[in-house]
């Protein structure tokens, strides 16, 4: 077994792991009535953006997602939360440093004593999801669920349906599959995008993620017979039959959205494979982008 493998394996009871920082998340990322920003880059970008639907959702105060890269200090923040797996991804520090002195700092990581902590005023350090892989899992998928169990949703049967994830057939054979289409509404179009860039990191795929009504607005034009369009979540079950329309396979299941993550991992991984691909060694990648001065 690969390591990005294992690390897929081992999500729920990473999951359960995340609950003894339950107190310090629900101080740090509920702040009723504080204004909001959360930052990433890549997969901490579409972590972000689930982050802060679910807590402007639970009706805790504006919440906004920006990558990092884009940050500009226009808009007034009482809290910024700064996602970053090792704490050394240079366009979050370069964010950071341009924070208001007077605007409370949170960086959500995996690494202790990195850049990241000289330039926020706390940590919620999740040491044990930290992973080997360059390809991020089940870091992000931990973050997600800390963030839930802290704006609280039943954490208990989001583990039940991580675990059968793990066990379940996947929706097509990759061999059959060229082109991956993900939709998501709310907080889980975050992840649909997340769903995405796992295939084209892992498997060098065709992978697109779109706000699922959007699929209808130009999207489906280039699906055919060898795409899947994957929901996850709560979206409208019409478009299945669009995605149907143009000869795609379309799929969506009764698993808690976390869980279609953890199952359209696996659909990476599996793609890869068929690609003759090693997911520990993906193209171009590295642990962190660590730009020159």
């Amino acid at each position: 077994m690969n390591d990005t493998a294992a690390e897929i394996a081992s999500q729920p009871d990473v999951w359960l792991q995340s609950l003894a920082l339950t107190d310090q998340a629900q101080h740090e990322l509920i702040a009723p009535g504080e204004r909001m920003l959360v930052l990433g880059c890549g997969t901490s970008w579409f972590v972000a953006q689930a982050i802060a639907e679910l807590r402007e959702e639970a009706g805790f105060g504006e919440t906004d997602a920006v990558c990092a890269s884009e940050f500009r200090p226009r808009r007034h923040y009482d809290r910024i939360v700064a996602v970053t797996r090792s704490g050394t991804s240079t366009e979050v520090l370069e964010a950071l440093r341009r924070v208001p002195a007077a605007t409370r700092t949170v960086a959500i990581t995996a690494v202790r004593g990195e850049p990241v902590d000289d330039l926020t005023d706390t940590r919620l350090v999740l040491d044990f999801a930290d992973e080997r892989s360059v390809v991020q899992t089940r870091f992000p998928t931990t973050v997600l669920a800390l963030a839930r169990h802290a704006f609280g949703h039943d954490i208990a049967a989001v583990v039940k349906d991580g675990r059968r994830a793990l066990e379940a057939d996947l929706p097509a054979d990759p061999a059959d599959i060229d082109h991956l289409v993900y939709l998501g509404t709310g907080w889980t179009y975050g992840l649909a995008n997340e769903a995405a860039l796992k295939v084209r990191e892992a498997a060098q795929a065709y992978s697109e993620s779109y706000p699922a009504k959007d699929f209808r607005h130009g999207p489906v034009a280039v699906c055919g017979p060898r795409s899947l369009v994957w929901s996850l979540g709560d979206t409208d079950p019409d478009l299945d039959d669009v995605a149907r329309s143009a000869g795609a396979t379309a799929y969506r299941d009764e698993l808690d959205p976390l869980a279609q993550l953890v199952l359209a991992q696996r659909f990476a991984l599996a793609s890869a494979a068929h690609r003759g691909l090693d997911p520990d060694q993906p193209r171009l990648l590295t642990r962190s982008v660590v730009l020159a001065s």
